[in-house]
């Protein structure tokens, strides 16, 4: 399915894909819940798409991946969802970790760890360091992630500096290089899957000149035949950054 996503792309403005994708994979809980399923099933079927889209994005062009798996917000939900979705993570990365270091793909999270149980934040550090040196496919997931939440964690780390006087006139770049994102390009495109319409706080920073593209495609349903037909409309963009 990949190779034929890839092949869509040949067309216009494939010579101008995005570097960097962003996708806030929302819609898992609504579709089970319109199958009559439990909407932990929704999250599962939700994980193995992530697994499809991400052996995509190489042949797609694709060189940095992030993706929104739990805010900051999503605390809110039912203890008995929270615990489902703790436990698909700690899962996804036991059983992805041997598949992605042989396939070259770095794994990165963002996002405070400490409202994270321990057993998950040891996984989270084993598979970093286990594909530290992949270079195939960047791969960031956000968890426990909120951007309002990162901003004022950041501005906490570039103050720490400041009094150190590691910094004497901070700007743009110090603050970023205070991010739970340093280091990574922003992205060029972001991606929300089931018709909704927010960014949800997610990136506000780093997304700042980012392409933004809605489908009503829910997650779980959501192909690399349908990431490529994005790709093919973001090479037909004019992007200006405030010029003319």
């Amino acid at each position: 399915m990949a190779a034929e996503a890839a092949q869509a792309m040949t067309s216009g403005g494939a010579d101008r894909r995005p570097r960097h994708v962003a996708i806030i994979m929302d819609g898992n809980g609504r579709w089970a819940t319109e199958r009559g399923w439990p909407r932990l099933v929704g999250h599962r079927r939700g994980a193995e798409r992530v697994k499809q889209i991400v052996r995509a994005c190489p042949e797609l062009g694709v060189d940095w991946l992030t993706v929104y798996a739990f805010s900051t917000e999503n605390w809110k939900r039912s203890t008995e969802e929270v615990l489902g979705l703790m436990k698909i993570f700690r899962r996804y990365i036991e059983r992805e970790a041997e598949g992605m270091s042989a396939e070259g793909v770095r794994l990165r999270f963002i996002g405070g760890r400490d409202r994270l149980d321990p057993k998950l934040r040891a996984l989270m550090s084993s598979i970093e360091t286990r594909t530290s040196g992949n270079t195939r496919l960047n791969l960031t997931v956000a968890i426990n992630y909120g951007g309002r939440d990162e901003l004022t964690r950041a501005a906490g780390r570039l103050a720490q500096k400041i009094a150190r006087g590691e910094v004497s006139d901070p700007g743009e770049n110090d603050l970023a290089d205070c991010l739970d994102t340093a280091g990574h390009p922003d992205p060029d495109l972001v991606i929300r899957t089931s018709g909704e319409t927010r960014t949800s706080n997610f990136l506000p920073w780093q997304a700042a000149y980012a392409e933004y593209e809605f489908t009503p495609t829910m997650w779980p349903d959501f192909t690399p035949e349908h990431l490529g037909t994005i790709l093919d409309r973001y090479g037909m963009r004019e992007r200006r950054f405030g010029g003319v």
